[in-house]
């Protein structure tokens, strides 16, 4: 590929909001440098989305493949920010146009209770880790961590992510149960048909397996659950009280389907702990007050369990050279993640939206890309077609009055690109580098075992 003049962008994650945005940079000549911390791009995607949802995971994937595997788009896997290489320096030394951080949100939200993180993997689990372990422990070299599942689990959480806490919780228990018992049942089967059916079909019950129902508590009512979409803020009584149904629809569906106990207006506070580990939480019990959970005083509700998983949300990992506010980046401007602090710094996806959703992840990446290139690079598309046209451009001002990088500095960035590439054994490669690291898939395992 000939280099020409023009603008370089790093970008800081390769997922859904981070692919997008090379994409349409790309789409206008941009050179764009892809750092992730991973040796795939895919984030969430791979190590959030639980693994019954295999076909909604290839899809996602193969777009995210084809949005890099693109000349303009340079892939630097196993790179982490601020521990390979930070923003000053290719700010600086690099001297990038602009930088993107689509580093999305891989913390937990710390529970609320003083000094309960002392008691991970004695007692309590977060859901991110959890979630990332019940993806890979099938996979025959897996080397991660090893989470122990327990009846009576309780979970703290609200939202769908919890949910799916819930599902993992119960299909691990009665899958491990029923293989236990001689029954051949994968984990597909029992999500898609629902374990009280295939429960149903074999005659049997959970107390006959020996198993206890996990619980969900939540610290707002059922009908303030974020699990399907709230009602216009002007709307009618009727129309709030059509979504308070369908969430009642959807919990008691759930509670139907794989067999657990929901538990709402409980906050807690407080932590049991006995021989060094978390053995139960103290609840206070809630009022809800303009869609606020307040802790109604001196309503101690005790709960006792072999296992705590926090399910409360996560936000991005904290970065020591970008100011925070509260749990997120400080913005100086939220529309277009514009990082406070820096002139060329923006954030995009999980990491401003704080929800783990693919659409809203593309839509914003897609968004701040094109905000960036019209606005701040000030590099239409007719200036990539004039670029390709002329053989005059040489690093001066383009038509809307941007300064571009010439030949020479673009040409110094991909030789850096190089250096750092062959220090991870990248050989450019896209494709085959995915093939190669790509995990191996439980629904593969299971079809070869039935050969």
């Amino acid at each position: 590929m000939n280099i020409h003049p023009g603008h370089c962008v790093a970008i800081f994650g390769g997922a859904v909001s981070g692919a997008e945005a090379a994409y349409q940079l790309s789409q206008r000549g941009i050179y764009v440098v892809v750092f992730e911390q991973h040796p795939l791009p895919y984030g969430k995607i791979e190590d959030g989305l639980p693994k019954w949802h295999a076909k909604l995971r290839d899809q996602e994937e193969q777009k995210i493949d084809e949005k890099l595997n693109n000349p303009y788009v340079h892939y630097v896997p196993n790179t982490r920010l601020g521990t390979d290489i930070g923003i000053r320096e290719l700010e600086e030394e690099w001297g990038c146009s602009a930088i993107m951080l689509a580093i999305g949100a891989w913390s937990d939200r710390h529970l609320p209770v003083p000094g309960v993180d002392e008691y991970v993997n004695k007692g309590l689990y977060y859901q991110n880790p959890l979630v990332a372990w019940f993806n890979h422990y099938h996979e025959p070299n897996y080397q991660g961590p090893n989470c122990q599942i327990a009846n009576n689990t309780v979970i703290i959480g609200g939202g769908l992510a919890s949910l799916d806490v819930v599902k993992i919780i119960m299909i691990e228990l009665v899958q491990n149960a029923l293989v236990n018992r001689g029954y051949n049942m994968d984990m597909f089967q029992l999500e898609r048909v629902g374990i009280n059916k295939v429960l149903d079909e074999l005659k049997l019950s959970l107390a006959d397996l020996g198993i206890d129902k996990c619980h969900l508590y939540y610290r707002r009512r059922v009908i303030d659950m974020p699990i399907s979409p709230d009602a216009p803020p002007d709307a009618p009584p009727e129309k709030i009280e059509k979504v308070h149904q369908v969430r009642k629809k959807i919990i008691h569906h759930f509670q139907s389907k794989y067999l657990f106990e929901f538990h709402e207006q409980l906050l807690p506070y407080d932590k049991i702990v006995e021989d060094g580990r978390l053995v139960g939480l103290k609840f206070s019990r809630t009022e809800i007050v303009n869609g606020v959970a307040k802790p109604i005083p001196e309503t101690n509700v005790e709960v006792k369990a072999p296992l705590f998983i926090s399910s409360i949300g996560s936000i991005p990992e904290h970065i020591p050279s970008i100011a925070s506010e509260g749990e997120i980046f400080r913005l100086k401007d939220p529309a277009i993640g514009k990082v406070t602090g820096y002139s060329n710094v923006f954030a995009l996806g999980n990491a401003v939206t704080g929800r783990g959703n693919i659409k809203e992840s593309f839509h914003h990446g897609r968004i701040v890309a094109e905000w960036v290139m019209n606005n701040f690079l000030k590099w239409k598309i007719h200036d990539y077609q004039k670029l390709n046209e002329s053989s005059k451009y040489q690093g001066s001002e383009n038509d809307s009055g941007s300064k571009m990088l010439s030949e020479e500095k673009i040409r110094k960035i991909m030789h850096r690109v190089k250096g750092l590439q062959q220090k991870v054994r990248y050989d450019g490669n896209y494709i085959e580098w995915v093939k190669k690291h790509r995990p191996v898939r439980l629904e593969n395992l299971l079809a070869s075992q039935e050969k």
